[in-house]
């Protein structure tokens, strides 16, 4: 059944269940009341009546019924009861309603209270049916020498009861349909409310969100208009160093964490999107967007909370994939054109300048690798320079490595990853510069050594160098001097947060239209790292 239905039944039964034990109970009191007036009136006229001179003069003639019967019905009518008896001390009816009737006997057998001189409301059957009845002595001498019987007939009550009734009724049938009318109005704005679901929906949409904020690897924190937190899952209580049984909902967000601006969202309703804040000395990137109900009416704001450095290792392992593949593909086409140009010299029968070629390649690349293997004894930073060299080679760069170059003592606790991001963003930045320079000769050397205390890195290209506007913006977050090009404006970022993660430092030298110089700094003793490394140094080494 719909909620809707549910809605218009329940509250349809309790109008009916309600306005019949209303009328029950009203008509129950309305019934005793009405007899307990009508018993006060009828006595309150036969105790009058029985006080009257002329009714007791009347006794002490021969035919008293001749006097008494025109008063009693004179006040009978005037009252509109249904009957005044008067009888005498052997209850003998004086008076009646009905002439024929006076002479006989009273009947209702409900006078032996009267006769002690009491008067009483009783209720009893006639001959004209059952009544209430209010009974009094008629007193001389100290002496009860008759009684006064007023009647009203319990019909007459019944018929003022059910006209009563009847317009109960009615007012419970208005009720109802009133109430059926706020019935709809509550169902619909309730419908409204919940998006037009029943619960069942609801109760599962609930246990499907519940599922995804537990499955899901980022923090969620949501807050009200007042700032009280609403929803918070397991990821958010792990990076705010939080056991999950401690209770955050209903807190004030600012008590849990500070500089949210979770705040800012709901005042201004303005969507936040990778902002970087600290907790507890990490970086986490925070997304805030404001929750809007049906109306539009800001109603909370949620944020979602992602680990910045682990952001940053996916796309450094991006990055190196990339390069290897693209460095894979670059030796493949080299080596091609070299097979292509040894199989035309045997075709010409060019044996000799075949076996030279060979040997020449053979010298060069034997040298080469020779050289990186003994000066760049790690296997991760070697290949991937050899793959950088392979790159050079097919984009027409002349890429050296500087023969002074030693990357032997690398401590065991210098990740490699982030030296393979710090090489291979420079370099891939000196051949974007060089292919932008119009010069025939595009020049990128490189220079690595592990001498004195510090890890060096130096990458110089001949390309078109830097404006100071450029110097002044080249770390920042997606910033780039390339336009109409994708995942652009990341690689010095990245460049920047490996040496950050590595308690380096970079300096620049630059020349706009002549040449770029770019010199990492990182320390070998990781156990001597400052707090907090110096962004960049700029320096001009040509002068």
């Amino acid at each position: 059944m719909r909620l809707h239905t549910k809605l218009m039944l329940g509250i349809c039964t309790l109008i009916i269940l309600m306005g019949g034990i209303f009328e029950v109970i009203f008509i129950n009191i309305l019934e005793n009341n009405l007899k307990q007036e009508t018993g006060e009136k009828a006595l309150s006229v036969a105790q009058t009546i029985s006080l009257l001179p002329e009714i007791k003069q009347a006794f002490r003639t021969d035919h008293p019924s001749v006097i008494i019967q025109p008063i009693a019905e004179r006040i009978r009518r005037q009252i509109d009861a249904e009957f005044i008896v008067i009888g005498d001390e052997n209850e003998t009816r004086l008076s009646h309603p009905n002439p024929d009737l006076i002479g006989k006997k009273m009947v209702g057998g409900d006078n032996a209270e009267v006769w002690d001189g009491k008067s009483i409301i009783t209720e009893s059957t006639g001959t004209l049916g059952p009544s209430i009845r209010g009974k009094s002595p008629i007193i001389a001498n100290e002496k009860v020498i008759g009684v006064v019987s007023v009647g009203y007939l319990q019909d007459d009550i019944e018929k003022e009861v059910s006209s009563i009734q009847r317009k109960i009724v009615l007012i419970i049938s208005f009720i109802l349909i009133g109430g059926l009318l706020v019935a709809f109005f509550i169902s619909f704005n309730i419908k409204k409310a919940i998006l037009g679901l029943e619960p069942k929906e609801i109760a599962w949409m609930f246990q499907e969100k519940h599922a995804i904020l537990e499955s899901i690897h980022e923090g969620i924190i949501a807050i009200d208009v007042h700032g009280k937190i609403t929803v918070v899952n397991e990821t958010a209580h792990k990076i705010l160093h939080i056991p999950k049984d401690v209770m955050l909902r209903g807190q004030k967000i600012e008590e849990v964490i500070t500089h949210t601006h979770l705040l800012d969202v709901v005042s201004t309703a303005r969507a936040e999107y990778d902002q970087e804040f600290m907790i507890d000395g990490e970086v986490f990137l925070a997304s805030r967007i404001p929750i809007l109900n049906g109306q539009g009416e800001i109603i909370g704001a949620v944020a979602s909370l992602r680990n910045k450095s682990e952001l940053s290792n996916l796309l450094q392992e991006l990055s190196h994939v990339k390069a290897y593949a693209e460095g894979l593909r670059a030796q493949t086409h080299e080596y091609s054109n070299r097979l292509y140009t040894l199989l035309g010299l045997i075709q010409l029968g060019s044996y000799k300048e075949a076996m030279d070629f060979i040997s020449k390649e053979v010298d060069v690349t034997q040298g080469f690798l020779h050289f990186l293997m003994k000066e760049v004894p790690d296997p991760i930073i070697a290949g991937f320079i050899l793959g950088k060299v392979s790159l050079a080679s097919e984009l027409k760069i002349d890429f050296t490595i500087d023969r002074e170059s030693s990357f032997k003592d690398i401590p065991s606790e210098i990740d490699r990853d982030l030296l393979v991001t710090i090489i291979g963003n420079l370099i891939n930045n000196a051949f974007e510069a060089v292919r932008e320079n119009e010069r025939e000769e595009k020049r990128v050397s490189l220079f690595v050594t592990d001498l004195g205390e510090e890890l060096i890195i130096e990458v110089e290209d001949n390309g078109k160098g830097m404006s100071s506007e450029v110097t002044e913006l080249i770390f920042r977050n997606g910033f780039t001097t390339k336009s109409h090009q994708t995942n652009s404006g990341i690689g010095l970022s990245l460049v920047q947060e490996a040496i950050d993660g590595l308690g380096g430092y970079i300096t620049f030298s630059t020349k706009e239209g002549e040449y770029t110089i770019f010199t990492v700094a990182i320390p070998k003793d990781r156990g001597g790292l400052n707090d907090g490394p110096s962004r960049y140094r700029s320096s001009d080494r040509r002068g």
